[in-house]
């Protein structure tokens, strides 16, 4: 087996120069095949407050040139383990959200078909569900790890289906989540009625606050999260929104008295082991960032989350 390309060495090319990759990685068109592929969805049609998340991937890359190549919190190098790829950008209609879904659906598809697992930089929440209709042509109906200060299964928005605020409820009905394991966790703030709580249970879901979050502890919680996933395939999606904004303030819906960075990164460390098959980070605003912290804040997290792939993918080939 060809040995996996990994970054480009720091101690020879500093940080700062370069092209930004992710975590300063090789492209896709470099390597022969990716085992993990992050792609970013530069796309913020579906927002409904603050936008700007189009640049969210750029941010991010930008912000992941200080990634370096063990984690410590995983015990894993994972650009050793597996080969990891940065795909570039998914381009969509920023004009037309219907066009934009099914472009994104498409890619993502071409992607996976080739054998990688997705870590997806957004762009808005409205990409997760196209994201979740690939990988449920892929895997089945999937189980969902939803890392929000919202909930995001409203109905409609101004009459439209799909929004940042809907991709889930959408994704219920088109029975691509498997609807014995699904949870919000980080959930908090004001919404517009108890009605939104009842629907959202009625659709199988969850609710770990994010109060829940600072009472029980992450241990606890990622135990809790783990024995509802059970084995089945599960597909995390994060809105760096689940952060207070004191740890990211630059996006598009902040809510008080969110996670902090570091309980998000250990209730993601604590998944390891289960059968994590894509994931997404979304909603990182640069124009609202202050000194890159959300930007550094979602490099980390899905840098994480290729960990957890690496890890697991590592694992089967006896690496």
């Amino acid at each position: 087996m060809t040995e996996p390309r990994g970054p480009v060495d720091s101690s020879r090319v500093p940080r700062f120069a370069g092209p930004a990759t992710f975590a300063r990685l090789p492209r896709l068109d470099e390597v022969p095949r990716a085992d993990v592929a992050v792609v970013g969805v530069p796309f913020d049609s579906g927002v409904s407050y603050r936008p700007g998340a189009r640049f969210g991937p750029s941010a991010v890359r930008e912000a992941s040139r200080l990634l370096r190549p063990y984690n410590p919190g995983l015990d894993v190098s994972p650009f050793d383990a597996v080969q990891v790829a940065d795909a570039g950008d998914i381009a969509c209609n920023p004009f037309d959200i219907n066009e934009a879904v099914e472009t994104i659906e498409d890619a993502a598809s071409a992607l996976m078909r080739d054998g990688a697992r997705l870590v997806t930089i957004g762009g808005d929440h409205t990409i997760a569900l196209p994201l979740l209709r690939a990988a449920a042509k892929v895997h089945g109906p999937v189980a969902l790890l939803h890392f929000d200060a919202h909930l995001d299964t409203w109905d409609t928005y101004f009459g439209a289906e799909y929004t940042h605020g809907t991709p889930f409820r959408r994704a219920v009905e088109e029975g691509i989540l498997d609807t014995e394991a699904l949870s919000h966790v980080g959930t908090r703030g004001p919404l517009y009625g108890r009605k939104d709580l009842e629907d959202d249970r009625r659709m199988g879901f969850g609710i770990v606050t994010s109060a829940d979050v600072m009472r029980r502890g992450v241990d606890e919680i990622a135990d809790a999260l783990r024995r509802r996933i059970g084995g089945r395939p599960l597909y995390v999606s994060i809105d760096i929104d689940v952060l207070d904004p004191a740890h990211a303030p630059g996006t598009g819906t902040p809510e008080a008295g969110g996670l902090t960075s570091r309980e998000l990164l250990e209730i993601l460390r604590g998944l390891a082991g289960s059968d994590l098959i894509g994931a997404d980070v979304v909603e990182v605003s640069p124009a609202y960032d202050h000194a890159e912290i959300t930007s550094v804040a979602a490099s980390h997290v899905a840098y994480d989350l290729v960990s957890l792939l690496a890890l697991q993918l590592g694992a089967g080939r006896g690496a």
